[in-house]
């Protein structure tokens, strides 16, 4: 993991991408809070940085903390740069770092493709049997249950069927005991997220 602090080229990419008006917090549910100007303005800016960074520093910051991972992954999303599908999956699947799961499950879900829902699903296969890990278990199914609305692939069926993983990670996990039912907001989320990246990026 490169630190910004020690690294000239990724410090450069921090300052142009990352830190303008605190973005990398901004990438996420509170954008949906947003009003206008400030709302209008945030994606402007979010658009143009989309069009301008290249691959190369879109892998850069891939290689950084979370805040510069996640900011790299919703230019990747309002880009619609599916090169970088794959490296998102590793990253989801590896989770090193906090604060990114939805940014990749916002790209993964804006996508679309079977081969993203299979992405989604080897996270939640692995993550879904560890009850004692708070990760990004209700936003990744969130996103898996898009992506099965629109392709009708039923992979988050598989989970939720009853005594399936889903049902035994809500039940086990602590963290979860007072919340039986999650998936509709998560999935409400993912979906008002992924309309924000589509209409940041038919500008594009």
């Amino acid at each position: 993991m490169r630190d910004p602090r020690d690294d000239a080229e990724l410090l450069a990419l921090v300052r142009r991408y990352v830190t303008p008006e605190r973005r990398y917090l901004k990438l996420g549910g509170s954008l949906l809070r947003m009003q206008s100007p400030e709302y209008d303005r945030f994606m402007r800016d979010l658009r143009e940085d989309a069009g301008l960074i290249t691959a190369d520093e879109i892998a850069t910051l891939l290689e950084g903390s979370w805040r510069e991972r996640r900011t790299a992954a919703w230019l990747v999303a309002v880009s619609r740069r599916t090169e970088f599908r794959e490296r998102l999956g590793e990253l989801l699947l590896a989770s090193e770092v906090c604060c990114v799961g939805l940014g990749y499950s916002v790209a993964l879900a804006s996508f679309g493709t079977a081969r993203d829902a299979d992405l989604l699903a080897a996270y939640l296969d692995r993550y879904l049997r560890r009850p004692d890990l708070a990760y990004d278990q209700t936003v990744v199914m969130g996103a898996l249950q898009f992506i099965d609305l629109d392709l009708g692939g039923g992979q988050a069926d598989h989970f939720r069927e009853p005594g399936g993983l889903w049902q035994q990670w809500l039940q086990d996990a602590p963290h979860m005991q007072d919340n039986s039912g999650p998936t509709p907001s998560f999935l409400s989320l993912i979906r008002r997220l992924c309309a924000f990246v589509e209409e940041c990026a038919e500008a594009l």
